[in-house]
């Protein structure tokens, strides 16, 4: 059996991962997709934006939940 010395850190595996498809940048990027939606639906002024608000919406919530899932 191995011992875990105290004070120690265990190694972590480094990720093979590209930077920008990390959980972090990728949330944030959902995050922001999800907010240009809501803001689309809100808006009284263009009703193209107004049609294809809940499809962003949606669109960000998917892939706010596959990112998730991603490696940090």
């Amino acid at each position: 059996m191995s011992e875990i010395i105290q004070g120690s850190t265990p190694e972590v595996a480094p990720t093979r991962w590209p930077r920008a498809l990390r959980r972090g940048p990728m949330e944030t990027v959902a995050t922001i997709l999800i907010a240009a939606g809501v803001l689309m639906l809100l808006q009284p002024f263009a009703l193209v934006l107004y049609t294809y608000s809940f499809v962003t919406t949606l669109a960000g919530v998917v892939m706010f939940t596959i990112v998730s899932k991603f490696p940090d």
